[in-house]
């Protein structure tokens, strides 16, 4: 899916999303938690991150502290200077980055400081670790950003669809 229709298509479903997202909360922790597992685990073996990088072309992660001092270290910087630089606080006072799409993704959709990348980098998007119920918003909000997200999302709401 090219990026333009996939933006399309992921704001016309984000309705019908909304109210898959609130059946999903009566669905079973481990229940849930499975199913997830076993869709992104089959997605991500056909889908190359690296053909797309919305996430790292439109969002940005939230840098703790200690993402903070290992990237300042990288670039041997001061930790104070990395923030200067590339970060400021938004307006939960979490650390993200002063613009899109990120100063270190590459022109070939690759990563500057993928060894030292963000934990919240590393995890994303999220669709592989135990209790969904607890990110069940984020996810939702994944699905505007992350084609694999989406197409998760449809395959498992499609059996709470009604």
């Amino acid at each position: 899916m090219d990026l333009e229709n996939f933006r399309l298509e992921s704001r016309s479903n984000y309705t019908a999303n909304k109210k898959v997202k609130e059946r999903l909360r009566k669905v079973k922790s481990k229940t849930l938690d499975a199913q997830f597992e076993a869709l992104h685990e089959e997605t991500f073996a056909e889908l190359d991150c690296l053909t797309c990088a919305n996430c790292c072309k439109t969002t940005s992660p939230i840098f703790i502290r200690t993402d903070i001092d290992r990237l300042a270290k990288v670039f041997r910087m001061k930790s104070s200077e990395f923030i200067d630089t590339y970060l400021h606080q938004d307006e939960e006072g979490d650390f993200v980055l002063n613009s899109a799409p990120c100063p270190f993704l590459n022109k070939d959709n690759t990563c500057l400081v993928y060894e030292d990348r963000p934990k919240a980098c590393r995890e994303y998007p999220h669709t592989n670790r135990k209790n969904m119920h607890g990110i069940l918003n984020l996810t939702l909000q994944n699905t505007l950003v992350c084609p694999a997200v989406f197409k998760i999302f449809q395959q498992i709401g499609a059996d709470y669809r009604k």
